[in-house]
């Protein structure tokens, strides 16, 4: 059994491999075979992970995602991420790989791609809410895009705000801390990578949203989440990784009944339309699917000359 460790990928990995890995994963959910993924817990409810099978015509796995929140002190991160791969024949695992970092590159691909297919294209503000691990994976990402100028951070903690900021301008970026209403006043794109649950306030009121916005909620992934206010929906288009999934684990847990879900993939394969017009709002729901887990360790094995 080939065992591919976090050191090996984390050295690998970028984002043009990521962003070429998501694009390949979401035209292959359009012919139907995209599972929908797993959230559960460990034996303490706060520990969680969720298992994300995938297939395609040559190759099958699992990734598992598990989010520890005391693993800082063990000196360890709270995220991390182990794709399994299956031996075709037999149906025994013949590779592991550890994906903790890959898997930062991989959720602000997906992001990448949708702000790609449905942002304006003279976006040029990006507003982001949440300060954690992701956010600064987002921000690159997105960046890379569209024409940022200037990126807003909105977070509960002030100094983790600054600090990101801070970060994000040493890489050389025009990045400050910013509030939630300043933010969306002046947004083009707003992304969304937090922890709120249904029973927070939202992230922002939905009255704060221009015409025009495109917004990637890249948190809701699990049951119970939500970070936008779910008036939005009335305003907006609606996009999203899987419609089962999105309507069970992603921020359209919460949509009105009877929104309508447009998966990204048939906008990449120009089976549908993205944006209309330039006021419309459009909304990217990303659960997560493990067809992007799967093209993402493929394309590194490929990187590394290894094949199953």
């Amino acid at each position: 059994m080939l065992h591919i460790p976090e050191g090996r990928t984390a050295v690998l990995v970028d984002e043009e491999l990521a962003l070429e890995a998501a694009r390949s994963a979401f035209a292959a959910t359009v012919d139907g075979t995209a599972f929908p993924s797993l959230a559960v817990h460990g034996s303490d409810p706060r520990n969680r992970f969720t298992l994300k099978p995938s297939a395609s015509a040559t190759h099958a796995g699992v990734k598992i995602g598990t989010y520890w929140p005391d693993n800082p002190g063990h000196g360890l991160p709270r995220h991390h991420s182990t794709l399994l791969l299956f031996d075709q024949t037999i149906g025994r695992i013949a590779a592991v790989l550890e994906l903790g970092t890959a898997n930062a590159y991989r959720t602000a691909a997906a992001d990448a791609l949708a702000v790609d297919l449905l942002a304006r294209t003279d976006a040029t503000t990006l507003a982001v809410f949440g300060t954690g691990h992701q956010t600064a994976y987002e921000a690159r990402a997105v960046a890379r895009t569209r024409p940022i100028s200037e990126i807003l951070i909105v977070g509960r903690d002030e100094d983790r705000a600054a600090q990101l900021a801070a970060t994000l301008t040493a890489e050389g970026h025009t990045a400050r801390a910013s509030n939630a209403e300043e933010a969306c006043a002046q947004a083009d794109v707003i992304v969304t990578a937090t922890t709120t649950r249904a029973e927070d306030p939202p992230l922002f009121e939905a009255g704060w949203v221009r015409p025009g916005t495109h917004i990637s909620c890249m948190g809701a992934d699990a049951p119970g989440k939500r970070e936008l206010p779910p008036e939005l929906f009335a305003r907006a288009r609606v996009f999203c990784d899987l419609p089962e999934q999105a309507r069970r684990m992603g921020e359209s847990q919460h949509a009105p009944p009877g929104t309508t879900l447009i998966p990204l993939g048939e906008v990449l394969t120009e089976r549908t339309t993205g944006r209309t017009h330039d006021s419309d709002i459009t909304v990217f729901d990303s659960s997560g699917i493990g067809l992007q887990d799967l093209y993402l360790g493929l394309a590194l094995l490929k990187k590394m000359d290894i094949s199953l």
